[in-house]
């Protein structure tokens, strides 16, 4: 078994090299092969330079990864991950505020059968205002929307099988949605309280704007998980119930225009049900084409619509069937 840190680096040359001799003392302890790679995403400061500084200290345990320009923290996590070898990936920001020392903890849960480990930020160190209320109020929603609960979406400090990972393309905030992909491939997840520091050097890279992205994303993520495999579910429930109402306010008009007298044609009602109607049917066709556009998508890259934990094979070995008299 090997373990394979990844770190996403945007800013932290004066972070890294304590960080890395966290990691080393850590790792002292720890009976795995092991090594890290540091993900720089276009860095504006030297912290590519001290990336090789690192590297040349020890390079049989150092791998990096420089961008051309900064892409984001998911792309560079997900970089990393395709880049590490390892058959446990743990994820940890560059910071110094996750800690380390945390990592025997999350893979001692691994070893308990999870697939997963979320780190916990119980008593985070951020800004209780612009920091920590809107990254709680996140977690709420998302757990709420996802069913998977966990404390601490944003939290970087997490632990992965490998296989767990492996079908998982991230896009836009998505890293902190991976156990929302992994719990729908039937992944086990856990959550452990580790130990989160204020920040020494340098200033935190994202703000209140974050929020708003992780809300889209969010959206995303719900679609994919819910709709991805069967989009005409969704297009076609909307279609169905736009239709419905736009028959109900046709009748509706009719009653009316026969009691009262009162005309159809010139009533707005009579506008806003043709529009519904029309658009319910738009949106069941758009729904036939997104069908056909995932089956295109799943035949011609030969995906399969499920996943598999694990396959036992029969025996080579045949028991003799007993021949009766």
């Amino acid at each position: 078994m090997k373990l394979s840190i990844v770190v996403p680096v945007y800013n932290e040359e004066q972070n890294l090299p304590e960080l890395f001799d966290q990691i080393l003392e850590t790792m002292k302890n720890v009976a795995y092969d092991w090594d890290v790679t540091f993900v720089d995403d276009g860095s504006k400061d030297a912290s590519a330079e001290v990336m090789k500084q690192l590297q040349a200290r020890k390079p049989e345990r150092v791998r990096n990864v420089i961008f051309r320009h900064n892409y984001g923290q998911t792309a560079a996590i997900s970089a990393g991950i395709d880049h590490s070898d390892g058959d446990i990936v743990v994820l940890m920001d560059a910071d110094l505020q996750n800690d380390p020392a945390d990592i025997p903890l999350l893979l001692a849960e691994l070893d308990k059968g999870y697939d997963v480990v979320s780190g916990w930020r119980k008593d985070r160190q951020d800004n209780t205002l612009t920091r920590t209320i809107p990254s709680r109020l996140a977690n709420q929603l998302i757990s709420s929307a996802t069913g998977v609960r966990l404390h601490d979406y944003g939290c970087t400090l997490k632990a992965y099988r490998r296989d767990v990972l492996d079908n998982v393309n991230l896009y836009g905030e998505m890293h902190r949605f991976i156990p929302v992909y992994a719990d729908d491939a039937g992944a086990k997840i856990s959550e452990v309280v580790v130990h989160h520091h204020p920040r020494k050097h340098g200033k935190a890279n994202y703000g209140l704007e974050r929020t708003l992205k992780v809300v889209l994303d969010l959206v995303t993520v719900k679609f994919l998980m819910k709709y991805s495999k069967k989009p005409i579910y969704l297009f076609g429930g909307v279609g169905l119930g736009m239709m419905l109402i736009g028959l109900v306010l046709f009748v509706w008009l009719a009653i009316r225009r026969v009691i009262t007298q009162i005309g159809v044609l010139t009533s707005p009602w009579f506008q806003i049900a043709v529009m519904l109607f029309l658009l319910g049917f738009i949106a069941i066709l758009m729904g036939l084409i997104a069908e056909l556009l995932m089956r295109t998508y799943f035949e011609s890259q030969k995906k399969k619509t499920y996943t598999v934990r694990e396959v036992r094979e029969p025996s080579k070995k045949r028991i003799p069937d007993l021949i009766s008299g």
